[in-house]
């Protein structure tokens, strides 16, 4: 079995893989601060609460865009699980290759999910990511990593809204009865997730225009994901678990 883990600016998913099949999945916040030890103690208890005895575990692949949590979590996880980690990185082998202006500049989030997306669906390809930020990456159809686009995610611009402004509440954030909002927080609700919705379709088809590739496959992931998904037809693909498909392809790839 494998261990994958995907370190991100509000969770730390896990996931164990028993060949192609995911057997199970957890979360731990990210922004908590954990030594090595409570790292450890915590990843072993919830595999055995999942039913994952931690001999069982063969190797551990981690991808991640915060650095301040690497230090005590790859030091727990090589104590308490496995001695055996793959960071992605530099020199990991992906399928891919990353022809952009910096291509050291290219979170390891954004090419696991390429590489994922790539993989299951082929290409031309743009995977979407709802997370803490909203990202649109392009791989074409001979497997390479062309063009990035970065956008402020829901969750920050709904935090910007109670944060920054006077009277307006923190809100649950779901998809209104109507965007002719008549109260305040259906309102906030309205504005946020139809200038997702508007957005998201403005930049895929711009991206269709720019590249001319009218036959683009568009898949989506992240936690807010489904909810834009399933209300415009310019996405054909909603997986949820697409960060932790490419966590196992990719040490799948370096462990052949």
């Amino acid at each position: 079995m494998v261990l994958v883990v995907d370190v991100g600016n509000t969770n730390i998913t896990f996931g164990v893989y028993d060949g192609k099949k995911l057997v199970t999945t957890f979360r731990l916040m990210s922004k908590t601060p954990r030594t090595s030890d409570e790292y450890g103690v915590l990843i072993t208890e919830l595999l055995s609460k999942n039913g994952i005895a931690v001999p069982k575990i063969d190797g551990t692949i981690v991808a991640s865009v915060v650095p301040n949590v690497m230090h005590s979590l790859i030091g727990g996880i090589k104590r308490y699980v496995n001695e055996k980690l793959l960071l992605v990185g530099v020199g990991v082998k992906t399928g891919i290759k990353i022809v952009t202006e910096n291509p050291k500049e290219i979170g390891p989030d954004r090419i696991v999910d390429a590489v994922a997306a790539y993989e299951l669906y082929g290409g031309p390809v743009l995977v979407l990511d709802f997370g803490t930020a909203t990202t649109y990456d392009l791989v074409d159809e001979n497997g390479c990593f062309c063009a990035g686009i970065t956008a402020p995610g829901i969750r920050i611009s709904a935090k910007a809204l109670w944060e920054d402004t006077a009277k307006l509440p923190e809100i649950e954030i779901k998809k209104p009865a109507s965007i002719l909002a008549q109260e305040t927080i259906s309102s906030m609700q309205a504005g946020l997730v139809y200038g997702q919705i508007g957005q998201t379709e403005y930049i895929i088809q711009r991206v269709k225009d720019e590249t001319g590739y009218q036959n683009l496959k568009v898949v989506a992931t992240g936690g807010l994901g489904r909810i834009i998904a399933e209300e415009t037809d310019m996405i054909q693909e909603y997986n949820s678990f697409l960060t932790l498909e490419g966590l196992r392809i990719i040490y799948e790839k370096n462990n052949r």
